[in-house]
């Protein structure tokens, strides 16, 4: 099943849950910058392209929460997102999915963390060959209510790491099949949220 069409899905079953009493659910798709890093692949089909161990991508990520167990001092849920980048060619889509804690200091400002786990597929520049792996991250921000629906997201920082396709798989002379990629991940925008 594509990466999208996850997203997509588990996005309805947010807002469907968000029927239920209590629910706080949000929606969100923002741009996202990544550094991703991982050693050099001497390969034509080297992920971040040949005897290069780093790069930046660019793109989106789209996906929605629903925050269940309020307290006073927090609130705990789930976030489900998918992140589709791009850069020199190449291609890194995520599916991700894992627990968030969201911090209440203010009535307005509402730090986050949240732990996730998924699958990433990535694409090497110049072929149409991808490979699907295991992916974790981190992550954490801040959120602005500005609105009784719309929030905006003043930061996010993640960092994750996932198996990423090397030359080696093509049988060329990369020096792997796979490379462990590691990604910084920059976000902003806006959030909208149902209750």
């Amino acid at each position: 099943m594509k990466l999208p069409l996850l997203a997509a899905l588990a996005g309805l079953v947010l807002m469907t849950s968000a029927a239920q009493a209590q629910n706080q659910v949000g929606v969100y798709i923002n741009p996202i910058v990544s550094r991703i890093s991982n050693p050099a692949d001497t390969g034509l089909f080297a992920f971040l392209g040949p005897n290069t161990s780093s790069r930046i991508f660019a793109g989106f990520d789209m996906g929605g929460y629903d925050d269940f167990s309020h307290s006073p001092s927090n609130d705990i849920g789930v976030d489900v997102r998918g992140s589709f980048l791009r850069g020199n060619g190449a291609f890194l889509g995520s599916f991700l999915v894992g627990p968030r804690v969201v911090f209440k200091p203010s009535s307005k400002m509402k730090p986050y963390v949240e732990a996730l786990i998924g699958v990433a597929r990535s694409r090497p520049p110049h072929n149409p060959r991808g490979l699907s792996a295991f992916q974790y991250g981190i992550l954490g921000g801040v959120d602005y209510s500005f609105s009784s629906h719309v929030d905006f997201r003043m930061f996010e920082v993640g960092y994750s790491a996932a198996q990423t396709i090397g030359s080696g798989v093509f049988g060329g002379t990369g020096t792997t099949g796979t490379n462990t990629s590691k990604m910084l991940n920059v976000s902003t925008g806006l959030v909208f949220r149902f209750k």
